[in-house]
């Protein structure tokens, strides 16, 4: 791989009364457990920053896949939902949903586009084969 860019960011911690931050400090947040695995949900949690990286690079993604295939992305949102849970033997894992909404583009290339873009995502490179990814593209009214 050629690195184009490294993040840096320092947890420190853990879930319980954490703090992440990024080199660069534009990343500064409390961790907390959410309300429904028993924590305040006073700060954010590792399963929504992943969500939002996600969310944020796949759409990304999306925009352009769209250019490229000369598809109106304008408008588009990726939201991405991300799932903790156990997987047995005392270990924990995660399933990721990513809707994608393409309101612009041509009914029969919101497929093709939001499947093209999971095969340039980065997440989607690094979680393939590891996590369950389910695509899902809602039909425009």
């Amino acid at each position: 791989m050629k690195v184009l860019y490294t993040a840096v960011a320092t947890a420190d911690g853990g879930r319980a009364g954490g703090r992440v931050i990024s080199s660069d400090e534009n990343l500064d947040l409390p961790i907390s457990p959410p309300k429904e695995l028993g924590g305040e949900g006073s700060g954010t949690n590792p399963e929504q920053l992943f969500a939002a990286g996600y969310a944020a690079c796949f759409h990304s993604a999306v925009q352009i896949v769209g250019r490229r295939m000369k598809q109106d992305v304008s408008g588009s949102t990726v939201t991405a939902h991300v799932d903790f849970g156990t997987i047995g033997n005392g270990a924990f894992g995660l399933g990721v949903q990513l809707h994608v909404d393409l309101p612009n583009a041509d009914a029969e290339a919101r497929e093709a586009i939001v499947e093209k873009a999971h095969e340039v995502c980065p997440y989607s490179n690094a979680t393939r084969g590891n996590i369950e990814v389910e695509l899902v593209v809602p039909a425009v009214a």
